[in-house]
C-alpha cells in the first residue's frame, strides 16, 4: 500500500459559491413557539447560516487541519483519507478510530493528543497508541464509492487492509455510531489482525433473541419499549436515508442551509446538553463539519452509506458474539442506554462503564474520559 501526504485545500472558487448560495437562501416559515420540536431551530440556524457567510474563517480551520499528519492512500480501489500519528511511549499500540454521521473524521481530533502522547497530558507514556483516523468511504476527503456495496461490512474490510498497509499486523480499534458498527464488524470478521475493540453504542448488532436464547430482563424489556418509542418519533432521518436516499441528496447537495438544518439538529438532539447545542461544540466546529461535508460534495455519499449497510446486514445466529475482548463506554445524553446483559448477548463484554456525560459523540463531547477508558480497556492487552 502506498500512502502519501495530503494537504487539505479547498478553492476559492468552491468558497464564493457557498457565500453566493448562503446569501440567497430562501427561509421557510414556522410556527410561533416552535423552537426545536419541530425540527431545526429556525431562529438558531439562520444565526448559525448568517455566521457562516460573515464570520467563519474556513481558511484558519484548513491551516489547524493541516497541522495534522493527514494521508491518502489507495485502499481497496478507493483513496481514502487519514490520519496517522505514532505514540510518544515504549511501545505504542496501533489503534483505528472511526467516526460516524453526520460528523466527519473531527468527531476523533480531540482524542488525538491524548492517546499519542498520554505523557504530556498527565498519564503515563506506557499507555501511548499509534493513532490511526480515517474518513469513512464517501465522508470528507476520502473517494466516493461509486459502485453498490460499500456498507460498514466492507469498510472494516477496508481498515483492515490499512491498518495492515501501515505495518500494523495486530491492532486495536473504537468507535461510535457507523464507527461503532465498523468496528464491531472488525471484531466480528478479522480477529486475526484484531485484538480488541472498544464501543459507544451497544445497540449496533441485534442479538438473536430467539429459540435457546435467555429471558429479556427487566432492564433490556425497557431498552426495547425505548427503542420502539424512538423508531416512533426520531427515526425519520434513518429511514428516508436507508430507503431513498438519493431522494434526499438533491435538497442536502444544492443547499447549504438544507444540509446545515439537516445536520445541526443531529448534534442539539443527540448530545448531551440543555437545549442548547454551543454547550458541546462552538459554531466553528459546527461549521468546520459541515463545510467539510459541502465542500467534498459527500453529504450525498454519507446518507448512502445507510442504504448500503441496510442491505448488506449483521445477523447473529443462536451462540454466535463478537468474540474478541470488547469494551464500552454509555453515554448519559446518547440516544439509548443499554444494560449490560443486552451487550453480552452480542460481544465478549470485558469493561462496561456508565459515563457521568456526555452524548452521542463521546470522542467530541468528553474526549478526556473517553481517551482515559481507553487507556484502561486495553491495558492488560497490550503485549
Amino acid at each position: 500500500m502506498n500512502s502519501q501526504p495530503y494537504t487539505i485545500h479547498v478553492t476559492d472558487r468552491v468558497l464564493d459559491d457557498l457565500h453566493e448560495r448562503l446569501a440567497r437562501t430562501r427561509w421557510p416559515d414556522t410556527v410561533d413557539g416552535a423552537g426545536w420540536n419541530y425540527g431545526a431551530n429556525l431562529d438558531y440556524v439562520r444565526e448559525l447560516a448568517e455566521y457562516w457567510l460573515t464570520g467563519f474563517d474556513w481558511r484558519a480551520q484548513e491551516a489547524r487541519l493541516n497541522s495534522l499528519p493527514n494521508y491518502r492512500a489507495e485502499v481497496g480501489g478507493l483513496g481514502i483519507h487519514f490520519v496517522h500519528v505514532r505514540g510518544n511511549g515504549p511501545h505504542p499500540l496501533p489503534i483505528v478510530l472511526t467516526h460516524g454521521w453526520p460528523s466527519t473524521f473531527l468527531e476523533e481530533l480531540e482524542m488525538l493528543p491524548l492517546l499519542s502522547d498520554p505523557a504530556a497530558h498527565g498519564g503515563d507514556a506506557a499507555d501511548a497508541f499509534d493513532v490511526v483516523i480515517p474518513s469513512l468511504p464517501g465522508y470528507g476527503f476520502s473517494d466516493r464509492p461509486s459502485e453498490k456495496g460499500m456498507s460498514a461490512k466492507r469498510t472494516a474490510t477496508l481498515w483492515s487492509e490499512l491498518m495492515q498497509g501501515l505495518g500494523y499486523s495486530r491492532f486495536v480499534a473504537h468507535g461510535g455510531d457507523w464507527g461503532a458498527a465498523v468496528t464491531t464488524q472488525l471484531g466480528l470478521g478479522h480477529s486475526d489482525h484484531v485484538a480488541a475493540v472498544h464501543l459507544t453504542s451497544a445497540t449496533i448488532v441485534g442479538p438473536h433473541l430467539g429459540e435457546g436464547s435467555a429471558p429479556l430482563s427487566a432492564a433490556e424489556q425497557a431498552l426495547v419499549k425505548h427503542r420502539d418509542w424512538w423508531q416512533a418519533t426520531e427515526h425519520g432521518y434513518s429511514h428516508e436515508q436507508r430507503t431513498k436516499p438519493l431522494t434526499l441528496a438533491y435538497g442536502l447537495s444544492d443547499s447549504p442551509v438544507g444540509m446545515l438544518a439537516w445536520i445541526v439538529e443531529k448534534f442539539w438532539k443527540w448530545s448531551d446538553n440543555q437545549g442548547d447545542v454551543e454547550e458541546r461544540f462552538t459554531k466553528d466546529e459546527l461549521l468546520t463539519n459541515a463545510t467539510i461535508y459541502w465542500a467534498t460534495q459527500t453529504i450525498s455519499s454519507s446518507v448512502r452509506f445507510y442504504k448500503e449497510s441496510a442491505e448488506d446486514p449483521v445477523r447473529l445466529g443462536p451462540g454466535e458474539r463478537v468474540e474478541v475482548p470488547t469494551g464500552f463506554a454509555i453515554f448519559p445524553g446518547d440516544s439509548s442506554q443499554p444494560p449490560r446483559e443486552w451487550a453480552e448477548r452480542s460481544y465478549n463484554v470485558q469493561r462496561y462503564t456508565l459515563m457521568p456525560s456526555g452524548g452521542h459523540f463521546g470522542a467530541w463531547e468528553e474526549p478526556e474520559l473517553l481517551a482515559n477508558e481507553l487507556r484502561e480497556f486495553f491495558r492488560p492487552l497490550r503485549g
